[in-house]
């Protein structure tokens, strides 16, 4: 696989999102740079791939990048590494240099795929960018990074209809977990407010723990909801990602419908809210009432807060058991099916 595009366009990110991508998906990557100009390029890939936990070829001892790339071929073939991403210098501009260049790495090394990575912030240079490499090499599937507002959703819908190439992923945000497979039609729900739930379910799928989510319920049955539970929830929510982006994929009715969309959720706090309860002995997590005002003192320090922190803490605690004791009720009544859906419970 051919990593491509404009240099500042975040390819060698890109490259590190995609190698951890693809080792989720089962496969065994290895990735390479080719990009023998920019002072320090090799070593920020080498910087990238170690932050995946994904192996790099360094291909010193030679300027060549097909001389480079052949090399990660052989120690792919060495180390039973099955897919290679290859990182290639980008510019400030398409030239004819490059072209060449590239031109010459894609018949040599015949690449399955070869990926335009594009900065979505630049809109329609970006599928002016595209549709050039498009022109001249054929490419086969374009990565839109950037793309963490809605305003710039219109690029990537335009961009395959001006390229002739597919967007196959998008980079929304600055985490190495940030790269989604791209969606058409889930763009446009997320442009028009409708929000992006399909999105959201895949994430919940791949971050909640399905035996956590089957305890929980047992739980609500019993209206049993400690300050542990409360912080294991948290954490779950945490494991989704950004919380921007999982508003995001809200639909904007109801309530969520005065949400601005640039809403800036301070996650600080939730770490705050994990250090104080973390600061509590196991019997004040599965009993609340035990926690006094000397208690309280005890806990602001040990978390490094504040008493008043800590009593906004026990406010959220308790808002969150009522609505779970709620939620229980109408389990054990048999009104609420989904959450045994969820969880794998009959």
């Amino acid at each position: 696989m051919d990593d491509r595009g404009l240099q500042g366009s975040g390819k060698t990110t890109t490259t590190g999102k995609l190698a951890k991508w693809i080792a989720a998906h089962g496969h065994r990557p290895i990735v390479v740079s080719t990009d023998v100009y920019r002072p320090a390029a090799r070593e920020q890939l080498a910087q990238v791939a170690k932050a995946v936990h994904v192996p790099v070829w360094p291909g010193t001892g030679t300027d060549k990048p097909l001389e480079i790339v052949r090399g990660a071929i052989r120690e792919a073939k060495l180390s039973a590494h099955d897919v290679i991403l290859v990182d290639t210098a980008g510019r400030l501009h398409i030239d004819d240099t490059l072209m060449e260049e590239l031109g010459t790495l894609k018949k040599d090394l015949t690449p399955a795929e070869i990926l335009f990575v594009a900065d979505a912030m630049i809109g329609q240079d970006a599928v002016r960018s595209a549709g050039e490499f498009h022109k001249r090499l054929g490419i086969t599937g374009v990565v839109l990074t950037k793309l963490d507002g809605d305003a710039r959703g219109g690029a990537a819908l335009s961009i395959g209809k001006v390229t002739g190439a597919p967007v196959k992923f998008v980079g929304t945000g600055e985490k190495y977990d940030a790269l989604d497979a791209f969606y058409p039609e889930r763009i446009v729900s997320r442009i028009l407010g409708m929000g992006d739930v399909l999105s959201l379910i895949e994430r919940v799928e791949q971050s909640v723990d399905a035996k956590q989510v089957a305890e929980l319920e047992r739980k609500l049955r019993r209206s049993e909801f400690t300050l542990e539970d409360f912080r294991d929830q948290l954490r779950q929510i945490r494991k989704m990602g950004p919380l921007e982006q999982v508003l995001g994929m809200l639909p904007k009715v109801g309530p969520l419908s005065k949400v601005p969309k640039d809403v800036q959720v301070d996650e600080s706090q939730l770490k705050r809210i994990e250090a104080i309860i973390n600061s509590m002995t196991n019997s004040e997590r599965d009993d609340h009432n035990l926690i006094d005002g000397k208690r309280r003192k005890r806990i602001a320090r040990g978390s490094g807060t504040s008493v008043q922190e800590v009593n906004q803490v026990l406010k959220q605690y308790l808002q969150m058991r009522q609505m779970m004791k709620q939620y229980g009720a109408l389990a054990a009544q048999g009104r609420l099916k989904g959450l045994g859906k969820l969880s794998g419970v009959s």
